[in-house]
């Protein structure tokens, strides 16, 4: 087995590691390794595992700290800009059915994007060599 295999396939395990930046992001996006793209990225909603249990990789020392959550926002201000807009011209709720109709998707938007995007920030970081310690 020359270098390139070895490097493309691990054999304890069988995993093929990340070929791209584009496909560790897609893997921490959906909540897996960005490494072996195997086990769980995060068991607990924000928490990361320290160490990967099928690849090993050291999880402990990428650290995202407040960038997911300013992605979140960013997202979830362009998904519901166009919403808002057209509620509040359209004049056709009152201002507490405006306000829950805004409230309340902007909520569960900015929630349910918030671990995807650290997912991907942690996965960009890996890729780019970026270690918080």
């Amino acid at each position: 087995m020359n270098r390139s295999e070895a490097e493309t396939v691990e054999p304890q395990t069988g995993f093929t590691p990340a070929s791209s930046n584009w496909e560790a992001v897609w893997r921490g996006i959906r909540n897996r390794c960005p490494h072996c793209g195997e086990a769980t990225l995060m068991p607990r909603f924000l928490k990361p595992v320290e160490e990967c249990p099928v690849c090993g990789k050291d999880w402990d020392r990428h650290r995202a700290d407040d960038f997911p959550a300013y992605v979140s926002i960013f997202l979830t201000g362009h998904i519901m800009a166009p919403i808002m807009i057209a509620l509040a011209t359209a004049d056709i709720l009152s201002t507490l059915g405006l306000v829950l109709a805004l409230v309340i998707p902007f909520a569960i938007l900015s929630i349910g994007l918030i671990q995807p995007a650290k997912g991907a920030i942690m996965a960009l970081l890996w890729r780019l060599g970026v270690n918080g310690k």
